[in-house]
């Protein structure tokens, strides 16, 4: 049936709840104070706990400890157990998370009834978790590129393993969200999945909140925090920009990783922790190891499993679909009118160059809803002038908004017609990255036609993936505004 852990300062009352525990099928394991109970939690995991609020004796009470089991194995059911109790402190532990609340004395068809209703609720808990795991959310994954079908591969592989990944990727392009796909996925899934970034905190700052500390106030009662490495037992710790954690916690992190074992700060004790730890940067880590500012030691620990998200830069197709999911998401989330982009906008869009990545272009299609407004008179439809103003002023737009008519009514046919090719190609070649195959597909040309036009008009192909990647997809999926599969990275 389970191992349940029964916590009680009172002999007595362990070995009657032991009885009760043991003759439906449990195996129960005692503990008469919070040191016993933390210890035996950081070795086997219990399916239920029985917990007593008063606890003489102890460095934590009741309270303490749940707080502590609520944080580090949330999906474990807390029974709260008192004989002193009064009505205020049986809401506050329910309020805590506690499952239920039985006073002292209690007969063994109390304890029965409420042993088996929490194991039924944790059991409908995990099968909606695991439903949950196996069915990604279609919000989350937005596109069909072949850089964004490469991730979701790669997703998809390192999953199931155990090993240690490193997700690179410029700001704002997804790397949290990878993470938490992997979580998903993983053998950890039922666990938590905790975030620590010490980009913003100072080098104590990240020490307490990645380590933790156990200190003697001047009550000489003990104050505990649990930390991120503890918060993350059975689950997934990700370090978020990974490259600016202190050198003096490298070491520090170092050492955890060669055992699973770490000692929090002020405390002698040294706990046994079971993790799967992603990291993340933006940055080039490998000049910072050659740069002496991130141990070399410490990246190959964690480089086990290297995976890279793609800049918009070089999803530019997908932009279509993650428009369209944005305007949806915002209209349900902020309730701004839904709007459809029209062909043009949506190029311009495709033209931009997106340095802030998928995170700068939610907050462009939130800017344009929220300053053009759907009013009676109004465009349904979003233009190219209702787009943010450095979007418009994009060089590569201009031949999207067209003024380059009014210069081209001065000109001669001929002349004219080769400042709108010249024009329209450039706007084109940059909308799809300096990609031959897919601006040739788009605009109905062949490509070796393409080759001799871009030629003639003396418009230069700087992008060497315009040629190194021509033929990574084929023609059926060049256009960005055609028929694409709902699928793809948010």
């Amino acid at each position: 049936m389970g191992h349940v852990l029964i916590i009680d300062d009172e002999h007595d009352v362990r070995a009657l709840l032991s009885d009760i525990v043991k003759s439906k099928g449990f195996t129960p394991t005692t503990a008469e104070n919070s040191s016993e109970a933390l210890s035996i939690l950081d070795v086997k995991l219990p399916k239920i706990v029985i917990l007593d609020v008063w606890l003489r004796g102890s460095d934590l009470d009741g309270l303490g400890i749940l707080e502590i089991i609520r944080k580090k194995h949330p999906l474990v059911p807390v029974i709260i157990i008192s004989g002193h109790a009064t009505i205020e402190t049986a809401v506050t532990a329910i309020k805590m998370g506690a499952y239920d609340y039985v006073e002292k004395p209690f007969t063994a068809d109390k304890i029965v009834t409420v042993l088996k209703r929490a194991c039924e609720t944790a059991r409908l808990k995990k099968e909606n978790i695991d439903l949950k795991t196996k069915v990604i959310d279609r919000s989350e994954i937005i596109g069909q590129s072949p850089a964004i079908n490469k991730l979701k591969a790669e997703i998809e592989k390192i999953s199931p393993t155990s090993g240690r990944v490193m997700i690179t990727g410029n700001i704002g392009c997804g790397k949290e969200l990878v993470a938490q796909l992997i979580h998903r996925r993983s053998k950890y899934a039922l666990g938590p999945f905790v975030t620590f970034c010490p980009t913003a905190l100072t080098e104590e700052q990240a020490k307490y909140e990645l380590f933790g500390e156990r200190n003697i106030n001047n009550n000489s009662d003990f104050t505990y925090k649990v930390c991120a490495l503890e918060a993350a037992n059975n689950g997934t710790l990700y370090i978020d920009e990974i490259a600016d954690l202190p050198l003096s916690l490298q070491s520090r992190l170092l050492k955890f990783l060669q055992d699973n074992n770490f000692e929090k700060n002020g405390s002698s004790t040294s706990v046994k922790l079971n993790i799967r730890l992603i990291s993340a940067t933006a940055k080039n880590i490998q000049e910072e190891v050659t740069l002496g500012r991130f141990r070399q030691d410490l990246y190959y620990r964690l480089n086990v499993i290297p995976i890279h998200v793609p800049s918009l830069a070089k999803r530019k197709e997908d932009i279509p679909l993650l428009v369209q999911h944005f305007v949806q998401q915002l209209a349900k989330s902020s309730g701004l009118k839904a709007r459809k982009f029209s062909n043009e906008a949506i190029a311009a869009l495709q033209a931009y160059d997106w340095l802030g990545n998928i995170r700068q272009l939610r907050n462009a299609i939130e800017w344009t809803l929220i300053m053009n407004p759907l009013t009676s008179s109004s465009n349904h439809e979003i233009d190219v002038d209702m787009l943010p103003p450095d979007i418009i002023n994009n060089k590569a737009v201009s031949i999207i908004k067209s003024k380059a008519k009014v210069n081209m009514m001065s000109m001669p046919l001929r002349k004219a017609r080769e400042v709108f090719e010249r024009e329209y190609l450039v706007a084109q070649m940059n909308r799809f990255n300096n990609n031959i195959s897919k601006t040739s597909a788009f605009v109905g040309m062949e490509r070796s036609a393409l080759h001799r036009k871009l030629k003639l008009l003396n418009i230069n192909c700087s992008n060497k993936d315009a040629h190194n990647n021509d033929d990574y997809q084929s023609d059926d999926n060049l256009l960005a505004t055609g028929q694409q599969n709902k699928e793809c990275l948010a």
